[in-house]
């Protein structure tokens, strides 16, 4: 049986060096490891890595999607403790270059959300969800 776990997602970069930046004007914390060749953030449940595109797709054995602006089908989320939290970091997120596809807006099912897009076309989603439980590293425990 596989372990039901996951600890590190790496995100294939096509600019290294802009998109590291991108994620250090969040202010998200690096491991001293990082570089502009490899780069790890450290978060409450897993790792978040970047690593050149190229390699990637060559290390995985598949060929590379030279388009980086087509929908990868895959989003990342942020989900916060507090309401006002979602607008706070959609600011910072705009405050940093990236592109807000969602303006933050109440949802459907009670909470609140936004989406927007890291300078490679990566999407996020910033939610706040009334019934989200989170453990003391802030690690998303149920919702």
């Amino acid at each position: 049986m596989i372990l039901q776990r996951i600890s590190l997602v790496t995100i294939g970069a096509y600019n290294l060096p802009e998109l590291r930046k991108f994620y250090q004007s969040l202010g998200w914390k690096e491991t001293e490891f990082s570089s502009d060749k490899y780069a790890a953030f450290k978060t409450a449940g897993i790792m978040l890595t970047l690593f050149p595109i190229e390699e990637l797709a060559k290390d995985a054995g598949v060929p590379l999607a030279q388009d980086k602006e087509t929908f990868r089908g895959v989003t990342f989320a942020i989900n916060v403790d507090k309401i006002e939290q979602v607008d706070m970091i959609i600011e910072e997120v705009r405050q940093g270059g990236g592109k807000i596809l969602r303006e933050p807006s109440d949802a459907f099912w009670g909470g609140r959300t936004s989406y927007f897009a890291d300078l490679e076309n990566n999407l996020w989603e910033v939610a706040w969800n009334p019934d989200s439980i989170f453990d003391e590293r802030g690690a998303m425990l149920a919702f």
